[in-house]
């Protein structure tokens, strides 16, 4: 009866979950298997191997023949070394002590791959979320200059509105042998009138500080009352 290790798959629809298996090479894909050897899961990165290496490596010295996909699952975990070595034993090219040893020197070697690799995973992973977290904090300062600028906008055109209104108002009272240009000049100095005012709000709204209001000194008062003492004593 001719064996394959091969892959049964198992899991939902879009995250497919395998099954490492011994099975009769002429049964389906995903029928019944004669042992199960280990897992393997394709959705983490890196992909998760759970193996048994001892009972896979007794079915390859048995004859069993591991399809493609199985075989590099089984050499990524170590299990085609091992069988090699223990071929090795067989012949007497070294002992069992030696080639557990290196066997497990190779098991070092490659965690210590498979840890860097995750760690680089987890380096670029942070950078992603930090680059996104800077660029949200862009994007928000964007938006507070844009509302704040609009609101400035929103300001002046009414101020524009009502300066427009303010010069309708006059061009309606004025006489009328007024021309054209003392109209315009009504409508330029209320347009004006309203800007400054809007700027005044603008600032106030940046600024958030009252002004302090200034006080005369009694310095002042004294200078401003002598002039007037002296008139009294012109009209004596």
């Amino acid at each position: 009866m001719p064996v394959k290790i091969r892959l049964q798959r198992h899991g939902k629809k879009g995250k497919p979950f395998y099954w490492v298996v011994a099975a009769d090479g002429r049964s389906k894909r995903d029928g019944k298997s004669l042992e199960k050897l280990g897992t393997y899961n394709p959705n983490l990165n890196p992909a998760v191997i759970d193996l048994d290496i001892d009972a896979t490596v007794k079915w390859l010295q048995n004859g069993a023949q591991p399809t493609d996909t199985a075989r590099a699952i089984l050499s990524y975990k170590g299990v085609m070394l091992k069988n090699h070595l223990l071929g090795g034993v067989k012949k007497g090219a070294l002992t069992e002590e030696q080639a557990e040893e290196k066997f497990q020197a190779w098991v070092t070697e490659k965690e210590n791959k498979i840890t860097d690799k995750e760690n680089k995973l987890t380096k670029a992973s942070d950078s992603a979320k930090a680059k996104i977290l800077e660029t949200e904090k862009e994007v928000n300062t964007n938006r507070k200059a844009a509302v704040a600028e609009a609101e400035n906008e929103a300001i002046k055109a009414e101020a524009d509105a009502k300066a427009a209104e303010v010069a309708a108002t006059k061009a309606k009272e004025a006489p009328e042998n007024d021309t054209p240009q003392t109209i315009d000049e009504a409508v330029e100095e209320a347009k004006e009138d309203v800007s400054a005012k809007v700027e005044e709000t603008i600032e106030a709204k940046t600024e958030e500080a009252p002004k302090a209001e200034t006080e005369e000194t009694p310095e002042t008062k004294t200078t401003e009352e002598a002039p007037a003492e002296k008139t009294k004593e012109e009209e004596k």
